[in-house]
């Protein structure tokens, strides 16, 4: 079910133009930006993005700007990760050919993190989500007290049972402008 779910949402996802998209993740860098949990924030944990996916680069930007220290994820084998400085300098390709930090990274512990923008492919209108497949967030976010918030397309909301383990995502921003 997982599998066949993710399959449908990422193609649903990889076939919104481009132009589409461009508007949808405009709306949500600017309903994230001007959320309380980002205006609060000093410490911001997000992610660097695949293609398809809610484009984190301008987001990443204004809270540089906007005197934020801003970390991205390193993942280990085993579902571990760790949240590091974002530090362009040290990006590396991956297999997946995600950009991923590399070098000496400085790691910042989960309790100094006021905010993580979570990534994932399909949500429940509560938050729960299904990711990739790693468990990478679920293991994260088990013992994370601070807030959490994702940016979607409406593709991505999808009605699919939570399991145990899984941790929701504490707001769900969802494009809901109209699409010419």
């Amino acid at each position: 079910m997982k599998v066949a779910l993710r399959k449908q949402v990422l193609q649903e996802m990889m076939a919104i133009p481009q132009e589409q998209k461009n508007t949808m993740d405009r709306v949500l860098t600017e309903r994230f930006l001007s959320h309380p949990f980002y205006q609060e924030a000093e410490v911001i944990a997000t992610y660097l993005s695949f293609p398809h996916e809610f484009q984190t680069q301008e987001l990443i930007g204004q809270a540089l700007k906007d005197g934020k220290k801003v970390l991205i994820p390193k993942t280990y084998p085993k579902g571990q990760m760790e949240f590091v400085v974002y530090n362009p300098q040290q990006l590396v390709k991956t297999s997946f050919g995600l950009l991923e930090p590399q070098g000496d990274l400085e790691v910042v512990d989960a309790s100094q993190i006021d905010l993580i923008h979570v990534p994932g492919l399909a949500f429940t209108t509560e938050g729960y989500r299904i990711g990739y497949g790693g468990g990478y967030y679920d293991r994260y976010l088990e013992n994370f007290a601070g807030h959490s918030m994702s940016t979607i397309y409406p593709c991505q909301i999808q009605d699919f049972n939570s399991e145990d383990h899984d941790i929701p995502v504490q707001e769900v921003l969802i494009y809901e402008g109209n699409l010419r």
